[in-house]
């Protein structure tokens, strides 16, 4: 899969500049599918030659104008192409992390510590702006209600697989701190 469907799908909420959709990116889709602002800006530029988004001009006072983006038919068109296509087979770990854990074994521990303690808290600041986007996406609704009753789904169910993950890398974290503390003193 390229980069252009995860933005032909994050333009399924409306109109958005580049600005908002990184920001998007950052917050919603990273946990799948992440790019930085130059990859949304060229893939941006190739949709819009392709005719499968449209891009308008807003003037701003004191600010530079800014570009803001919309689906077109032909971009609603291959989206519900691309969902419809049976999925390749599921994505691999590649995890740099996991390589220096499986090399662990006689050099330092604190440093592998302090390698695991560092993605712990990764996986603890992204919990915390995970939970942010859900209490924004419930509205004070109960999930039930919102899944029986939203206009869209994907957005949230996408945002439990990536809090999912999380909270899987702190599991894993702690088991890992668990097996070293039995195995090495920890200062």
């Amino acid at each position: 899969m390229s980069l252009k469907y995860a933005v032909l799908a994050a333009l399924l909420e409306g109109e958005a500049s580049g600005y908002e959709l990184s920001k998007v990116f950052d917050v919603s889709l990273a946990n799948f599918w992440p790019a930085t602002p130059q990859q949304l800006y060229r893939e941006l530029e190739r949709l819009a030659q392709d005719g499968l988004i449209e891009a308008r001009v807003v003037q701003q006072e004191r600010r530079p104008n800014k570009r803001m983006f919309t689906l077109t038919e032909a971009g609603r068109g291959e989206l519900g192409a691309f969902a419809a296509e049976p999925t390749r087979r599921p994505a691999a770990i590649r995890d740099e992390l996991l390589i220096k854990i499986q090399a662990m074994d006689g050099s330092d521990p604190a440093a592998t510590l302090a390698l695991v303690e560092e993605r712990m808290a990764w996986a603890r600041g992204k919990l915390t702006r995970y939970e942010r986007v859900r209490e924004r996406l419930l509205g004070g609704r109960t999930e039930e209600e919102y899944l029986r009753a939203a206009d869209r789904v994907g957005p949230y169910l996408t945002l439990m697989a990536g809090i999912s993950f999380e909270e899987q890398n702190l599991l894993w974290c702690e088991r890992v701190l668990a097996v070293l503390g039995r195995r090495v003193p920890l200062g």
